[in-house]
């Protein structure tokens, strides 16, 4: 063994001490630490030969990396759906490095028992059928796609073929139709060979992100034949929803597969104020959820829910000599791109176990009333105006003469050292956008960010 290592591994009680203490100073100093940090990133080093040990490369990080990281655990980063993690997810983040589990075969499967339990009580908390299946994945990115590729599969058995066997080219044209579809899903087109232009544009309610469902009505009519419809719960400029019940009562006259993005709008469910917004949901032939968004943690842990585990097996299945075959209950390397990953939902297991459905509501609708506190803020600041009504989450505001875009860079420069705001476009009209998700933040830092913009607004 290398000696450093051995060194390391002889000592390792008092140096997971030693950084224990280290991330509690930082997690202690986090609400006061600046946002976005003014300093330079560091240039990179070359690659050490010998080594510094455990406590070297520590030293090191703290000294030329800390400095320019983002406050982005902290109650005032407001520029993504970011909550940073609760101390039950980043402990139960912890221990995943421990354990170090590949959580996606039955032959070593804790693991995945353990991620099919959390999947069961995110299914519960989300309010959804039985007939839904989950698998932890990476992100939202991660979730669409593999959503959109179970729409694909089933798109093939209308058709009588397979496009995971033959091909994406043996469906011919294919037509995917939304109001106003996220980035993410674009990509997943891309990536399974649908392409982006598959992606209609449906003509949404005037002045708002939502879907006109009438038009939605007259577009499939149009497309002939099967189709794949993205619908939205949440959308990432205005925090809008489309009408999902009226959607999916449009399946009774028209054959088309429900992809419902519901990354962070998901979680309206929780709150009984807000749970209107996701009625029908649970018809949705797949669906996306984003755990790192509002559930609070780490990064890199999102679901993705189906109605059709079938197809989805078809889709992602291995067949190797040292897995198991398919059977009736799929190991989950038959259910996503990745053969092997980390135990993502230990994380999410911790946090369930800790606060339960009614402490993951509270932080929902703190959240919420946070958003609807800076929406009047922001219509209160001379100089500024909302874009849209507040309407879970997401405030979304530009100036009241002159919106564009330098103006609101130089706008959000000017207070990232209180809130990290990011640029968005909405009914043409450049924007920025605040989205309230995090356990940490309350009405103390709506407030700082407010008195932030009323002090930088007559500067730009």
């Amino acid at each position: 063994m290398h000696s450093r290592i051995a060194a390391d591994h002889a000592e390792l009680t008092r140096l997971l001490e030693e950084v224990r203490a280290h991330a509690a100073g930082v997690l202690a100093r986090m609400d006061e630490r600046e946002v976005v940090p003014s300093g330079r990133v560091p240039e990179p080093e070359g690659l050490p030969g010998e080594g510094a040990g455990l406590a070297g490369a520590l030293a090191a990080f703290a000294d030329r990396w800390e400095p320019a990281f983002s406050a982005s655990a902290g109650p005032r980063y407001l520029g993504f759906v970011t909550g940073g993690a609760t101390p039950a997810a980043l402990a139960g983040d912890w221990m995943t490095g421990v354990w170090d589990q590949n959580s996606v075969t039955s032959l070593d499967g804790a693991g995945q028992s353990l991620e099919r339990e959390t999947v069961g009580w995110l299914r519960e908390l989300f309010g959804l059928p039985e007939g839904h299946r989950g698998t932890f994945v990476g992100g939202a990115t991660a979730s669409n796609f593999v959503g959109l590729a179970v729409a694909r599969e089933w798109l093939g058995e209308r058709a009588g073929v397979s496009p995971a066997e033959d091909g994406a080219g043996a469906l011919g044209d294919v037509r995917v139709l939304s109001g106003a579809a996220h980035s993410s899903v674009f990509k997943a087109l891309a990536m399974l060979g649908l392409g982006r232009r598959s992606l209609v544009g449906v003509p949404t309610v005037d002045g708002r992100e939502c879907v006109d469902v009438a038009a939605l009505e007259g577009a499939l009519r149009d497309a002939g034949g099967p189709c794949v419809v993205v619908a939205n719960a949440g959308t990432v400029n205005t925090g809008d929803f489309d009408d999902l019940r009226a959607v999916a009562g449009l399946r009774e006259r028209y054959p088309f597969w429900l992809h419902v993005d519901a990354a962070f709008g998901g979680f309206a469910a929780l709150s009984a104020a807000h749970a209107h917004l996701v009625e029908g949901i649970g018809a949705a032939d797949s669906i996306c959820v984003d755990l790192h968004k509002w559930l609070n943690v780490p990064y890199g842990s999102a679901l993705q829910f189906t109605r059709r585990p079938d197809l989805q097996a078809a889709v992602f299945r291995n067949a190797a000599a040292y897995l198991r075959p398919l059977g009736e209950t799929p190991d989950l390397v038959h259910l996503t791109p990745e053969n092997s990953r980390r135990l993502r939902a230990l994380a999410a297991w911790f946090a369930l176990r800790a606060y339960g459905r009614e402490g993951h509501r509270e932080i929902v609708e703190r959240c919420t009333a946070c958003a609807r506190a800076l929406g009047d803020a922001v219509e209160a600041v001379p100089g500024l105006r909302l874009l849209a009504p507040v309407r879970l989450n997401v405030v979304c505001f530009t100036f009241a003469d002159r919106p564009d875009a330098g103006r609101l860079a130089a706008l959000a420069e000017r207070v990232s050292g209180e809130a990290f705001l990011t640029p968005t476009v909405h009914a043409g009209v450049p924007a920025l956008r605040a989205a309230f998700s995090g356990w940490r933040t309350g009405e103390a830092d709506v407030r700082r960010v407010a008195a932030a913009l009323r002090e930088a607004v007559p500067r730009v």
